[in-house]
């Protein structure tokens, strides 16, 4: 098939959910790893008349995902965080680009850290890229679904990267996972999602990404903080850290619990967007 059909075959189909820009540029996409171009979508831009091999039904799947409104990164099987790739699917949260931006922020504050530990940690995303951007460190990693650390494991594979990875409920049990006191950081991207928010997110976020991994309980939105806090105190050596991606709007909750949890130096720390993002507190020395 031509280039050009195929990629209006793909663009009509995105208009369902997508403006005429972003429907394009998810249609190049698409169309350059249907044909094996990886990334590169250029040859299909600068010869629009070349034929391509690809199969009908290849065409019709990938059209019929787009149509339903499944995440672009989905139908791709991968996305890029913090420069690298990951493979992600419907057993994954699709990593954020504020999540970089949390990375990134223990990449710079927390480079004599010997042990990391990433509580929920999805496709993997953070404790791979810690484990890559701060080679000295051992990193260790937990989640409830073993779907999620099927994906996790076969991402540090590929990008070769050494990380501990166990099964365990953020909110039960972690204490019992490792040894006390052994973490000089620990971070969690949990789900903090408040239900009564679900009215406001897009479709294709609803219905295809993992709803554990994103909404908690209205009449207790900070349960998974909480919990994983609590675990801190135990997990944590003396002055250590605690780092959590949080919800804007509790900001100021957040503050209040893990200040009441016995931590100091806590700080907020802004994302690109000027939301409050990112909380770090410190483990008291005694």
């Amino acid at each position: 098939m031509q280039a050009k059909h195929l990629i209006q075959r793909l663009r009509e189909a995105g208009l369902v959910l997508y403006d005429e820009r972003e429907a394009e540029q998810i249609a190049y996409l698409t169309a350059a790893h249907l044909v094996g171009l990886g990334d590169h979508t250029a040859p299909l831009r600068v010869d629009p008349v070349r034929e391509w091999p690809i199969e009908e039904a290849q065409i019709e799947q990938a059209a019929h995902r787009l149509r339903s409104g499944e995440p672009m990164q989905y139908i791709l099987g991968q996305t890029d965080f913090f420069g690298r790739n990951f493979a992600v699917d419907s057993r994954v949260l699709i990593p954020r680009p504020e999540t970089e931006e949390l990375v990134d922020l223990i990449r710079r504050s927390e480079r004599s850290a010997k042990r990391i530990l990433d509580i929920g940690t999805g496709s993997g995303c953070i404790a791979i890229s810690l484990a890559l951007e701060l080679p000295k460190a051992e990193v260790s990693a937990v989640d409830l679904s073993p779907d999620a650390l099927e994906v996790a494991r076969k991402n540090a594979e590929r990008l070769q990267a050494e990380v501990d990875f166990r099964e365990g409920d953020a909110l039960h049990g972690l204490k019992a996972l490792f040894a006390p006191a052994s973490f000089d950081v620990i971070v969690s991207n949990p789900p903090y999602v408040p239900e009564s928010d679900r009215r406001e997110m897009h479709r294709n976020v609803l219905e295809h990404e993992p709803a554990m991994a994103l909404f908690v309980p209205d009449d207790d939105p900070l349960r998974f903080y909480r919990a994983i806090a609590e675990a801190g105190q135990h997990l944590l050596r003396e002055g250590g850290a605690l780092y959590f991606e949080i919800y804007h709007a509790l900001a100021d909750e957040m503050i209040r619990l893990v200040e009441g949890l016995g931590y100091t130096e806590v700080v907020v720390h802004r994302d690109l967007q000027d939301k409050p993002r990112m909380l770090c507190g410190r483990k008291r020395n005694r």
